[in-house]
C-alpha cells in the first residue's frame, strides 16, 4: 500500500519555527541512509517549549527495492533543488524535506536544513543540526 505524500506550505508550518532558535536532531543514523527520521524543537523565548515536529529528510532517487517516491514528486524535488530550495512534503503524516540523490552525508544534511531555514525565512545561523552515527 502506497505511503500518503502532499505538499507543505511553509506558512502553515508553527510560528515558533521562523521566530526561534532550532535544533533539528536526527533519530536515526546519517551516514549513508536514504531517509532520516529527525524532529525539531525550541527552547521557546518563554522557557516552556513548543510542541516538537517531526521533520524527516529523504533521498528522492532511491528506486531498489522499490521507488521511495512516485516520478512526479521526484521531479519536484530535482526542480526546487535546482532553484535554490527543497520540497517540503509530508510522508507518512511527517514533515519530510524530499533531497535530490539516494543516500545522505553530513553535508547534505546540513545543506538542506540550510534550505528549511530558507523556506521558513529564517538565516540558517537560527538552526543547530545534532546528527547521530
Amino acid at each position: 500500500m502506497p505511503v500518503p505524500v502532499g505538499v507543505v506550505d511553509a506558512f502553515e508550518l508553527p510560528d515558533w519555527l521562523g521566530t526561534s532558535e532550532i535544533s533539528w536532531t536526527a533519530s536515526s543514523s546519517v551516514r549513508g541512509a536514504q531517509r532520516i527520521e529527525g524532529v525539531l524543537t525550541s527552547a521557546g523565548s518563554s522557557g516552556s517549549a513548543p510542541e516538537p515536529v517531526p521533520c524527516d529528510l529523504m533521498a528522492v532517487d532511491v528506486a531498489f527495492p522499490q521507488p521511495i517516491l512516485p516520478e512526479s514528486w521526484r521531479r519536484q524535488a530535482h526542480q526546487a533543488w535546482e532553484y535554490g530550495q527543497v520540497l517540503l512534503l509530508t510522508y507518512d503524516s511527517r514533515l519530510t524535506l524530499a533531497v535530490p540523490g539516494t543516500a545522505y552525508s553530513a553535508d547534505g544534511v546540513l545543506e538542506s536544513i540550510g534550505r528549511l531555514a530558507k523556506a521558513l525565512g529564517v538565516a540558517p545561523g537560527r538552526f543547530v543540526v545534532c546528527l547521530r552515527l
